[in-house]
């Protein structure tokens, strides 16, 4: 979908309202700032497909690479789940449904917290792009929504895609799936509705710059620096909530911070955070909260509502 008002390629799935222009709100609580963490919990081929390596990018996949990321999913994660206790914080997973069946206990352990799941395709060794095919697309959504629901009870309310990669129909797909909202737009710091052909979908804050992917791996910064993005991230967003209701939201992979020389300062990080003079105009949650509450908001308050 595109506008036919200018030249250059558009979409219509949302439209321009800047900042300035929008209604005001309170989260719950009379919080102005929504404060989430996901993890990013993946299975990947052995030898195959895509995936991230800590080295250089565009390197082969080998053993080398296969296992520093299984580092996350043996060691980094169940260290992220002792911080979140440890700090009191309610943890969002972008999960690949494959992990019911390569690391079933992670997933255990995520129910038994109360953590929410967001469904992240089946395996991060491919991606939406590797689906030339509406119809294929769609069986795949579908059979990762099917094993999310199996195994939870329930679907997921919310879709981050695998590499945040989508299609043009993408979205489309997903409303017609049944999912509540997606993350896969870094464009604002406000939830808005979005357009679908089945009707409205909500884009849920996800952050393509404070996320340690793109920051540790691609970037080169060390975990040090990152933790000092996310302290001024914090600071900033926490004082300008006062004018506008925002979320601050952090992507964290355990392959990235769940090795112990990053997770000291991200654990310094957050106590400096949480322990901050502001601290009663946050609320910590989790993306489907925020997704919940702007659906309860009367039409009009949200941007494209």
């Amino acid at each position: 979908m595109q506008s036919k008002s200018v030249l250059i390629p558009q979409h219509s799935r949302y439209d321009y309202v800047p900042l300035t222009e929008r209604k005001d709100y309170d989260w719950p609580g009379g919080k102005r700032l929504a404060f989430c963490i996901t993890t990013n919990i993946e299975a990947y081929a052995f030898g195959k497909g895509r995936g991230h390596d800590n080295a250089k990018l565009g390197e082969p996949q080998t053993q080398r690479n296969y296992s520093w990321r299984d580092y996350g999913n043996r060691i980094g994660i169940w260290r992220l789940f002792d911080l979140a206790e440890e700090l009191q914080m309610p943890l969002a997973h972008n999960a690949n449904s494959l992990l019911y069946e390569i690391a079933p206990q992670i997933m255990d352990r995520a129910r038994a917290r109360g953590d929410e799941i967001v469904g992240h395709g089946r395996t991060n060794s491919e991606n939406l792009h590797d689906f030339r095919w509406e119809a294929d697309e769609a069986r795949l959504i579908r059979e990762v929504t099917e094993t999310f629901a199996r195994h939870e009870g329930r679907p997921p309310k919310g879709w981050m895609g695998a590499g945040t990669y989508e299609n043009p129909w993408t979205p489309d797909l997903l409303k017609e799936a049944g999912y509540t909202y997606l993350m896969d737009w870094p464009h604002d710091d406000q939830p808005i509705w979005m357009r679908t052909r089945a009707g409205p979908l909500l884009s849920v804050p996800y952050p393509a710059e404070l996320n340690d992917s793109p920051q540790v791996i691609h970037r080169q910064h060390s975990g040090r620096e990152f933790c000092d993005m996310l302290v001024d991230q914090f600071e900033e967003m926490v004082e300008q909530s006062a004018k506008h209701p925002l979320v601050c939201s952090i992507s964290i992979h355990p392959y990235v911070f769940g090795y112990p020389f990053r997770l000291r300062p991200l654990r310094k990080a957050l106590q400096h955070c949480f322990s901050s003079k502001f601290m009663d105009r946050v609320w910590k949650c989790k993306p489907g909260d925020i997704a919940d509450y702007c659906c309860s908001l009367k039409p009009g308050i949200i941007p494209g509502s």
